[in-house]
């Protein structure tokens, strides 16, 4: 009785702290989208789902500073693993990903500080984040359908996508 509790606690002080650090959206991500991105990809700011901006993306890109909601869990995702799937990853991408030509997404510079003198360190901290709330080897610049040299999404890289709430 005595090993069995032992064993408990002891996978639990194990998997707890793991646990603890789990990347999540309501508590690390959500923070960063409001901080970085709201200007520009929130209601407040005039922007339409993805599905409205798909509808009329030329009225949209005439526009300055107004891109697809990313302001809730659920229109974030639609930017990494629905109808735009890869979207969030192909423009955050710090162009070290395949697929990216060693080129930087056009979003990459927003993930921190502009002001900030250590930019890159940061924007890097930040992108790490959220590597870590995509998953491990789920961030990756593929869309649901091939295009051009870069293949499809495969099923094994969709199940490779944490995003927790």
């Amino acid at each position: 009785m005595k090993l069995k509790l032992l064993a408990t606690v002891a996978v639990a002080a194990i998997t707890l702290p793991a646990m603890a650090a789990d990347v999540t959206y309501r508590k690390d991500v959500a923070p960063m989208i409001k901080k970085y991105c709201a200007e520009c990809h929130a209601e407040a700011a005039g922007s339409p789902s993805m599905a409205e901006f798909k509808l009329d993306e030329e009225r949209y890109a005439k526009k300055e500073k107004v891109g697809p909601r990313s302001d809730t869990y659920e229109h974030l995702l639609q930017l990494v693993n629905g109808n735009s799937t890869g979207a969030f990853m192909r423009r955050l991408d710090d162009g070290t990903s395949p697929y990216s030509g060693g080129k930087p997404g056009n979003m990459y510079k927003y993930l921190c500080e502009k002001e900030n003198t250590n930019n890159n360190a940061d924007c890097a901290a930040n992108l790490k984040i959220l590597k870590e709330w995509v998953g491990e080897g789920g961030w990756n610049l593929n869309r649901m359908a091939a295009r051009g040299d870069v293949p499809g999404l495969t099923k094994e890289q969709m199940d490779k996508l944490k995003l927790k709430y």
